[in-house]
């Protein structure tokens, strides 16, 4: 049982777990599932579904954080990758062909990967840290999002595109998909190959890493590539939810709430060892509370309060000094029990 406690992963599934619980124990009908023409809907599938942008922002940022690094240029990135796609979806002479959005979508990741790059550049070409090579690009990518679409929302009808976000595949919501083939493939890569070592060794000692003969400029500038790119994807996964682009809203606060999902997850900040499972428990945290928060009402200028609440009693469940204090509380209490129970019996 200690070992299982001492897990990493432990304390991030158990806050889901007590999330889960305390959602079903205030709305029973939280953990209802339907069938609807074949299709399943939910709070949970819900959840499931609008996770979908956060998972793959989050997991791009984990493996940036492991080198060391950080990224908040990816809402950025989600409004220009948007604004490119339904641009190229509007100014089409048929918005409702699926070679039209595919060709966009591809476009519009593309852009991301290239943006990606840019950040790749500046931090392992460049030397820049990353929190200010990154900065440049979260301050002038909605500017550029905003020149792409000359200021306006664009909004597009085209039911491919809808598809995305709102579409079903086997019962379940294809965003869903989305995400799950994100994670394998990262999971398979970082966790089957030596890049994940590899990995790791450049977040603990870029120096070290280096002159051990790991190139370290590569890894970093991949990182920045990988998490660009999965922006990019989902934006165009938010832009389909809301049939437009938006380029001050799309991704707003997105960088804050995927490095959340990081840390909660067991990740840490300095880089180094990491978790793509605990990423993945820190996406549905994140969610099952803005689940909550609708659900509740919380108005969306009191929203951020709570949310903050609810993130410091999550961050106190998971934090190891917190545990220390506490099994030494215990102990100074059995410590006093026996204490009274053997003076008890000298008396005696």
């Amino acid at each position: 049982m200690t070992k299982v406690v001492k897990h990493r992963l432990f304390w991030p599934a158990f806050s889901l777990v007590a999330l889960i619980v305390l959602n079903t124990v205030v709305r029973p009908q939280f953990m209802k599932i339907t069938v609807r023409d074949g299709e399943l809907y939910g709070a949970l599938i819900d959840i499931l579904r609008n996770s979908a942008p956060l998972m793959l922002v989050a997991l791009g940022m984990t493996i940036v954080i492991a080198t060391r690094g950080i990224d908040l240029s990816v809402g950025a990135v989600m409004a220009v990758s948007g604004a490119v796609t339904l641009t190229i979806i509007d100014g089409a002479e048929d918005p409702g062909s699926t070679s039209t959005v595919l060709v966009a979508m591809a476009v519009g990741t593309g852009v991301a990967l290239l943006l990606g790059a840019w950040n790749g550049f500046l931090v392992a070409v460049l030397d820049i840290q990353p929190i200010v090579a990154t900065l440049v690009l979260m301050l002038a990518g909605r500017g550029v999002a905003l020149l792409i679409t000359d200021g306006f929302i664009t909004t597009v009808n085209s039911e491919p595109l809808e598809y995305v976000s709102t579409g079903y595949l086997f019962a379940l919501p294809f965003a869903l998909f989305i995400s799950v083939a994100a994670i394998t493939a990262i999971s398979l890569v970082e966790r089957r190959t030596a890049l994940g070592v590899l990995t790791e060794a450049v977040g603990i000692n870029p120096e070290a890493s280096r002159l051990a003969g790991v190139r370290s400029r590569g890894i970093t500038f991949g990182a920045y590539v990988l998490s660009g790119t999965l922006a990019g994807v989902a934006g165009i996964i938010y832009s389909s939810n809301i049939r437009a682009a938006d380029a001050n809203a799309a991704g707003e606060f997105i960088e804050l709430y995927a490095i959340l999902a990081v840390v909660l997850g067991g990740t840490s900040l300095v880089g180094g060892k990491f978790t793509v499972a605990g990423t993945v428990i820190g996406v549905f945290i994140i969610q099952t509370l803005k689940s909550t928060m609708l659900f509740l009402g919380v108005p969306s200028a009191q929203s951020p309060v709570f949310f903050a609440a609810v993130v410091i009693i999550v961050v106190l469940i998971q934090s190891p000094r917190v545990h220390r204090i506490a099994r030494g509380l215990t102990g100074g209490m059995r410590s006093r029990n026996l204490s009274a129970h053997s003076d008890a019996e000298v008396a005696a």
